[in-house]
């Protein structure tokens, strides 16, 4: 059977002329174990390295060559099932048939993993029944394969038959069950874990599984309990808490780690930009590299994040500089990130330069894009970008949507908002309400303050301040009382917090009424916020400093 030839598609180094070279040194040889050792050495190289896609090309030019060495089959397979190339696995499972060695334990345990781990679950199945022989190798990997597809039913039925259980066997059922959120279960299973078979890898599952659903109280407790501790287990703790929000009882643990590698630093780094806490991502970005760690995708991609909310561009320009200079992957996280930072940090030419160079677009970056325009006032490109993505395969999604109707609302792009925000529901996303603040808002500003008002009075769900507080500030531009006490009213029956003397609210109807004259009024509303000890949240204005010497 012929393979399919494979197509380079971005690859990082051109590494054909090296393999190619090396098949003209071996290609006299024909016979199945002619140079095996040289082979498997190469492929196994590239499979090593993330080069999926080299070791499959430098394999079929091998078959090419009428070479067929059994032992690299299963390394073939996995680098398949590595880049989810089905297709490319069910030739190799065709040529095994041709060779009649597919019931070749090894042979066949390597097809059971292949199917499974790229979604085709009924011929990993398939393959399993058939095999004459079978090892627990074969089991797990059967196991694993129902886990990842989400059916941890079957993989249970199969976990009772096996009559001869590994490690790895406990391991993936405690995964599987923790990451399908069924913790009582999985911790079930990692209590009745054999202890010659309980080692530091089930224990940093189980407290992950649990880390992972922000139950850090019980990871806490399995933590400290830890006979020994590996640097999983301390990232699980670490990225737990950020989670949660903790950020400092995640540097706690940080510091408490005797040896930290990458992974550590990235939990925490990841920690702190997630929770805004950008100035410290940035500082333990600097202790990172002072301890000698090369940063990596992930390193990168966080610090991006927190240059973009940051503001920092020229921060974020080093970063993008070190990314070349250190030969950092540009995956598709990356390359989100460095959309996203140049977008928020004002520099949408090279925002979008980035962007239109991508060959594989997902909805965060066109995302990044549409809320980056939205930011800085450019709101047709922004709604341009909207009907480009609509055009292509990536569908908008709740935040694509919240930034195109942030940018019809400053654009006053009434009619394209209304109509946008009617696109929702066909595109099978249910309004929040910040959905409908973001409509409120469009109406309001366009002056059709009844619209709006009867607007939030058809909502879903019960508006908050933040809905209320976008018409109040409609009626402070447009001065109109009669919505004002309109809104008053309601809000006086619903028992919102505006009766009760919201802070912003107060403000907000104080100047609505000094702007219309109604000083008495205006005067009432600072005397609530005063008995009530609410003072006047501070304006803040920020000035960047540029260097314009020479």
């Amino acid at each position: 059977m012929r393979l399919t030839r494979l197509s380079q598609k971005n690859p990082q180094k051109n590494t054909n002329n090296d393999h190619q070279n090396f098949i003209k040194q071996n290609s006299r040889s024909c016979h199945a174990n002619a140079h095996q050792p040289n082979w498997y050495f190469l492929i196994r190289k590239y499979i090593h390295q993330g080069s999926q896609r080299e070791a499959l090309l430098l394999y079929n030019q091998i078959r090419c060559k009428g070479v067929y060495i059994l032992g690299l089959v299963p390394a073939v397979l996995k680098a398949c099932a590595s880049a989810s190339i089905l297709k490319y696995g069910k030739c190799l499972h065709g040529e095994a048939i041709k060779k009649g060695v597919d019931f070749d334990v090894v042979i066949g345990t390597s097809l059971v993993d292949m199917y499974g781990k790229s979604g085709d679950i009924f011929n990993s199945r398939k393959v399993f029944d058939c095999m004459p022989e079978r090892n627990v190798v074969t089991w797990n990997a059967m196991i694993g394969g129902y886990i990842r597809n989400g059916d941890m039913k079957s993989a249970s039925a199969l976990f009772e038959k096996m009559s001869t259980r590994t490690a790895v066997t406990w391991i993936e059922m405690i995964h599987g069950f923790a990451g399908s959120g069924d913790l009582v279960t999985a911790r079930y299973l990692f209590d009745q874990v054999p202890p010659d078979l309980k080692n530091v890898v089930t224990w940093s599952v189980m407290v992950d599984g649990y880390a992972s659903k922000g139950l850090m109280a019980e990871a806490r407790v399995l933590f400290e309990e830890m006979p020994e501790r590996n640097f999983f287990s301390w990232s699980s703790m670490v990225s737990g808490y950020c989670k949660i929000g903790n950020v400092k009882e995640a540097r706690a643990v940080f510091d408490r780690v005797p040896i930290r590698n990458l992974v550590n630093w990235n939990s925490l780094i990841c920690g702190y930009t997630q929770n805004g806490f950008c100035e410290e991502a940035l500082e333990a970005f600097r202790k990172m590299q002072a301890d000698g760690f090369e940063p990596d995708e992930v390193t990168v991609a966080s610090i991006l994040s927190a240059c973009a909310q940051l503001g920092l561009l020229d921060v974020g320009k080093d970063v993008h500089h070190m990314v070349y200079d250190k030969g950092i992957q540009l995956n598709q996280f990356v390359m989100n990130a460095l959309v996203d930072m140049y977008a928020k940090c004002g520099d949408l030419t090279n925002a979008r330069s980035i962007f239109e160079g991508m060959t594989s677009k997902n909805s965060a970056c066109w995302n990044a894009m549409i809320s980056g325009f939205a930011i800085h006032g450019q709101c047709k490109e922004a709604l341009d970008f909207f009907r480009r993505m609509e055009e292509s395969n990536e569908k908008p999604d709740e935040i694509t949507f919240l930034s195109v109707l942030s940018a019809c609302a400053h654009g006053g792009f009434i009619d394209e908002g209304l109509e946008i925000f009617s696109k929702m529901e066909k595109c099978g996303l249910a309004a929040s309400i910040k959905h409908y603040g973001c409509v409120v808002d469009l109406l309001g500003r366009a002056g059709r303050l009844q619209d709006a008002y009867q607007f939030i009075k058809k909502m879903p769900m019960k508006p908050n301040d933040a809905v209320w507080g976008a018409l109040l500030g409609a009626c402070r531009v447009h001065l109109d009382m009669d919505m004002v006490e309109q809104v008053m009213e309601e809000v006086r029956r619903e028992e919102c917090s505006i009766d009760s003397g919201n802070d912003p609210h107060c403000v907000l109807l104080s100047n609505v009424f000094a702007a219309s004259d109604s000083w008495e009024k205006a005067e009432r509303m600072r005397i609530v916020m005063v008995n009530k000890g609410l003072p006047k949240i501070p304006g803040r204005s920020s000035v960047v400093l540029v260097n314009t010497e020479q």
